[in-house]
């Protein structure tokens, strides 16, 4: 893959109590070697109570950024701190658990390479080489949600609440989210799907984690997923 100029992709990572994965994912990424891609891996420490921070303290040398945040505010205040700090022209979110593979950045950066594509979505949906079989409820829900998105934005979209969300920085600024729960990231995917040109999908693996694992959205998270959606989608 060529390109003109080279891209910087700034790689968000909100890390809760990830002792177990952090180090993991961050040589994961640093494993990643994509022509005229260059990263700019920002994690941030959203008040981890375990070795989290410690860990990510002594290995400074696989990441850009450390920001740490105390108390803990939840993965949205996370992603909005990332946000603030990322200088790329691309962004993308990165969980700590390992649940998506950073050996999917270089599908993910296809479209962007080739197309100069404002939006990329990882789809868990579309013709995967695996994906774990998950919790039945989660996949319903993703659908409804997927598709009430779809319905009211005139998308085809398979997959809006997967954790790939690549986008290019300048669609979306940090001081305009309002929201820091779980509907945060249909709040961003409405705001710059109203502002791109040009969006893609492409297929991802993914490795779901089980509750005994620490997943940690539920049934009552879809809610307010669903009221963002319907508000940002029909009151711009």
């Amino acid at each position: 893959m060529t390109n003109n100029a080279p891209i910087r992709l700034s790689i968000i990572i909100p890390a809760f109590n990830e002792q177990e994965t952090i180090l993991r994912v961050l040589e994961r990424i640093n494993d990643q070697t994509i022509d005229d891609v260059s990263f700019q891996i920002i994690v941030v420490d959203d008040g981890s109570t375990d070795k989290t921070a410690e860990i990510v303290d002594a290995n400074n040398d696989l990441y850009s950024i450390f920001i740490r945040q105390k108390p803990n505010q939840g993965k949205g205040a996370a992603v909005k701190a990332g946000l603030e700090a990322a200088r790329g022209e691309y962004v993308l979110f990165q969980d700590a658990d390992l649940e998506y593979d950073p050996a999917e950045y270089e599908r993910l950066l296809i479209p962007v390479l080739r197309f100069q594509a404002d939006i990329v979505m990882g789809s868990r949906l579309i013709g995967a080489e695996f994906t774990r079989v998950h919790y039945f409820w989660h996949n319903l829900g993703n659908r409804m949600i997927t598709l009430l998105f779809n319905v009211l934005n005139n998308t085809t979209f398979t997959d809006i609440y997967s954790c790939y969300l690549l986008f290019r920085r300048t669609l979306v600024a940090p001081d305009e989210l309002k929201t820091v729960g779980w509907e945060q990231h249909a709040e961003i995917l409405c705001a710059a799907s109203s502002r791109a040109q040009s969006m893609y999908e492409v297929p991802i693996t993914y490795h779901g984690r089980t509750y005994e694992d620490g997943k940690k959205i539920r049934a009552h998270h879809v809610i307010p997923v669903i009221w963002m959606i319907i508000k940002k989608s029909l009151f711009r």
